[in-house]
């Protein structure tokens, strides 16, 4: 954000944001809650305009605030009970060339607050602090860090030479004829020991080194990457507890989309780095077992998700082994049940 943006944002903050302003008095556009697809691709390092008038906005459905500029264009949105916000920002587009699918072209950034929303909060002055820091920012968000561990995604390395970057397996090998090899959490991603804020302590299996199942994904991005608390078990606890199932029925977050044994056909509530689970065994107990994030619109507007899988042998947002969309009837589409946000 350069200089003239930081200084017209700080004055709207400052001013106009301390006050909560009613629905009667903006003219709202719609919400950009969604990819969306644009015929000219906008460079990521070119901010989003900034206005010099910004407003708070209550909204149902789940009940959220979102902040607004003076033509009505939602530049931010809280999510009662999530710390997960979708801020518009400049354009860029997710795909997976080397397997079918389409790609997700997005002016949608998905960054995490310090504390749950509250709609009390949108007059606490680190809400303008954020703001200030994270409207226009191109810094990785969720969304780019679930990129870092796609199909043929380059390796990176910290001061410490951990492997914190780079494509993703699913597993190691199993035997021949044997089902896949799950139970491959961040940490063997990794390769390294981690304690827990509870002092749990849990060492990575050599053999597993670079590989994350599906809940082993998510925790990577979201807890490793982004800074969501983790704990080491599925118990209902103060972070994101390691197993699909658990993240469903035990899990932190703020239920969009709960699990009646159907299939959810609501899909306009959902946003870019909302939970998604599957039911994908078909087993009598008819509980989850398969998570994903979901990443919005597609170019052909199928809502498309990443999640890291048998066949694709890691994370991916293309079709192979089933196409990775909620609503052309295929087999993650008829096996979807539930989605939460963080």
């Amino acid at each position: 954000m350069n200089g003239r943006s930081r200084l017209l944002l700080r004055r709207a903050l400052m001013g106009v944001l301390a006050v909560g302003v009613g629905v009667g008095g903006i003219v709202l556009g719609a919400e950009r809650e969604e990819a969306r697809v644009a015929s000219i691709a906008v460079s990521p390092s070119a901010p989003a305009p900034v206005s010099t008038e910004l407003g708070f906005v209550r909204r149902d459905g789940p009940a959220r605030t979102t902040v607004v500029d003076a033509a009505g264009t939602v530049l931010a949105t809280f999510t009662d009970g999530a710390r997960t916000v979708t801020l518009d920002g400049p354009e860029r587009t997710f795909a997976e060339p080397q397997f079918p699918g389409r790609a997700v072209t997005t002016r949608v950034w998905v960054r995490l607050l310090p504390q749950e929303w509250r709609p009390e909060d949108e007059n606490a002055p680190w809400v303008r602090d954020w703001l200030e820091t994270n409207l226009g920012s191109t810094e990785p968000d969720v969304l780019a860090f679930a990129q870092d561990y796609l199909d043929g995604a380059p390796e990176e390395r910290d001061a410490q030479e951990v492997r914190f970057k780079g494509d993703a397996a699913f597993g190691p090998p199993p035997p021949p004829g044997s089902p896949p090899i799950e139970n491959n959490d961040f940490y063997d991603y990794l390769g390294v020991d981690w304690s827990f804020a509870d002092g749990a302590r849990r060492e990575p299996d050599p053999v597993r080194y670079g590989t994350v199942d599906c809940s082993g994904f998510v925790r990577l991005v979201y807890g490793f990457r982004a800074g969501y608390p983790l704990i080491p078990t599925n118990d209902r606890g103060p972070g994101l507890p390691r197993r699909a199932r658990a993240m469903s029925e035990n899990g932190p977050g703020v239920t969009l989309l709960p699990d009646t044994g159907g299939i959810p056909t609501d899909l306009g509530v959902l946003q870019a780095g909302d939970l998604l689970f599957f039911d994908l065994d078909k087993t009598a107990d008819g509980r989850t077992d398969h998570v994903a994030i979901y990443l919005g619109r597609d170019e052909s507007g199928g809502h498309r998700f990443v999640s890291s899988r048998v066949r694709a042998d890691g994370p991916t947002l293309g079709d192979l082994g089933g196409t990775s969309l909620l609503d052309d009837g295929g087999y993650y589409a008829r096996s979807f049940r539930s989605a939460k946000r963080l």
